[in-house]
């Protein structure tokens, strides 16, 4: 048997690799996805191998993330419950489409991730994979082995993984190029202010310029391409929105939202560039699409958000609400003025060619009436 596991270099998918392989006497591929979570990935495949990894491939998708999945959701104005932006949510389908793929090219049967039995990630997970290939075998270690963070470390000690042997903190943090989210630890009580000390992305405003930043974000047809004239790739795009609008403290969201199987929980989110991008976004395309199409496509980025939430990514329906913005991207070209400062991000001014709203509704017709003239 082969199994493939979606690999983080941690503590808890490293003491897996000897762990499925005993378990399920079981060849163990890895493979180590780079989102933009900042981490350093050089020797990544060192580690796999060291725990006993056959093959530990590792592979670079920030472009294919942000061009495939943050793209569309921005396009489409998903923001979970009016707030999170999806950082988290969207890297499930991307990692989960990438580990059933390298499973049918290393013949595997099966594939792991680190995903506990509790939270969202493990129904995202399990349902994009299965999206994919409804026959593939899913395993979740963390969530069958129940072990305890320092049984892990025994564990990792008896069989000399290379791992750090302290304990980890308080907190459950994923980061990757569209955002970094934290909870558990004090942030369990809803009624307890959050640490400064876990925030990396964001400065608290005392910090901030006193000095207000004027930036320009320039789209064409529903793409981010520009920062202040600046032509940039939408990686870059991104990175250099999160460096700027995190000096003035965008991007800090503190939310108690409904997960998946009903529960409420409390999380932090820091996501700086999305922040900035969705308003500048919302902004331009309120400007140039006629206001009952702005509605339904407002409607409709609520349930987008929805389905990446779910993990349900890969649907029929999915598609179909990608079409509909497809069609309205067709005007969202122009340029959005946004001001900073103190954690605040301000549109104030927007140009574009199609800003005359007045004419949108009859150009914006699939099938307009035979005689040219929208009906009165």
């Amino acid at each position: 048997m082969r199994i493939v596991l979606a690999y983080s270099g941690g503590l808890e998918t490293s003491v897996a690799i000897p762990w499925l392989a005993e378990k399920y006497r079981a060849e163990i591929v890895t493979v180590t996805m780079d989102l933009g979570q900042g981490k350093e990935l050089d020797d990544v495949r060192e580690r796999a191998l060291a725990s006993g990894a056959l093959r530990a491939h590792v592979l670079d998708l920030r472009d294919e993330f942000a061009r495939d999945f943050i793209l569309p959701a921005l396009q489409a104005g998903a923001v979970y419950e009016g707030r999170y932006p999806l950082a988290t949510a969207l890297g499930r389908p991307l990692i989960a489409k990438h580990l059933v793929h390298l499973a049918h090219i290393e013949g595997a049967t099966a594939i792991a991730h680190g995903s506990t039995g509790q939270g969202n990630d493990q129904v995202r997970m399990d349902v994009s994979a299965r999206a994919l290939d409804p026959g593939i075998t899913i395993i979740g270690p963390a969530r069958e082995w129940g072990l305890s963070h320092s049984d892990e470390i025994g564990f990792a000690r008896e069989r000399g993984i290379p791992v750090p042997a302290t304990m980890e903190g308080p907190y459950n943090i994923d980061v990757n190029l569209w955002g970094r989210s934290i909870a558990g630890g004090v942030l369990d009580d809803p009624w307890a202010d959050a640490p400064e000390s876990i925030y990396q992305l964001t400065k608290a405003l005392d910090d901030t310029p006193d000095t207000p930043a004027t930036v320009e974000i320039e789209f064409e047809r529903g793409v981010p391409t520009k920062i202040s004239g600046v032509a940039m790739s939408l990686v870059e795009l991104i990175q250099s929105l999160e460096t700027i609008a995190g000096v003035h403290g965008i991007g800090r969201i503190d939310m108690v939202e409904n997960r998946t199987a009903g529960a409420k929980s409390r999380e932090i989110y820091e996501a700086p560039a999305a922040v900035v991008l969705h308003a500048a976004h919302r902004e331009l395309q309120a400007f140039v699409t006629p206001r009952d199409l702005e509605r339904l496509t407002s409607e409709l980025g609520v349930k987008y958000a929805d389905l990446i939430y779910e993990g349900l990514w890969f649907t029929p329906t999915r598609h179909a609400i990608d079409a509909i913005v497809r069609h309205v991207q067709e005007r969202v070209t122009g340029v959005i003025r946004m001001r900073f400062f103190k954690g605040e991000c301000r549109v104030v001014g927007r140009q574009s060619p199609f800003g005359d709203v007045r004419a949108a509704s009859a150009e914006l017709l699939v099938e307009p009436p035979a005689s040219g003239r929208p009906k009165r």
